[in-house]
């Protein structure tokens, strides 16, 4: 914040009634600067509380990130397309996924 009001940069918070700017008090630093510490307190408490709701939810086994699209037989026939010399517009099409998971299958198979 101090780095923006250096530049001239007035800074508004709408719902708390205050400005700030370059030239302002030496209250109104402090209050800038005491502002920002409790944001950045709030934030890492956010972030710490969220690292533990993901740590129980792996532990329930209800955080496993996404279903792979393909199965077995899907990537199978994918490889088999592509080495075949089919089209891989049309591949990825006729699987229902987009280019770039197509290319994700590609790369994990070398």
């Amino acid at each position: 914040m101090q780095s923006l009001t250096k530049r001239a940069i007035r800074i508004e918070f709408v719902k708390e009634s205050l400005t700030f700017s370059g030239e302002d008090s030496p209250m109104a630093n402090l209050m800038l600067s005491v502002m920002g510490a409790f944001a950045e307190f709030e934030r890492a408490l956010i972030r710490e509380r969220q690292r533990e709701g993901i740590a129980i939810a792996r532990q329930r086994g209800a955080y496993c990130g996404r279903k792979c699209p393909l199965s077995d037989e899907m990537i199978a026939e994918l490889h088999r397309r592509i080495a075949a010399g089919a089209r891989k517009a049309a591949i990825a099409r006729d699987l229902g996924i987009n280019r770039e998971t197509r290319y994700q299958y590609l790369r994990a198979a070398v």
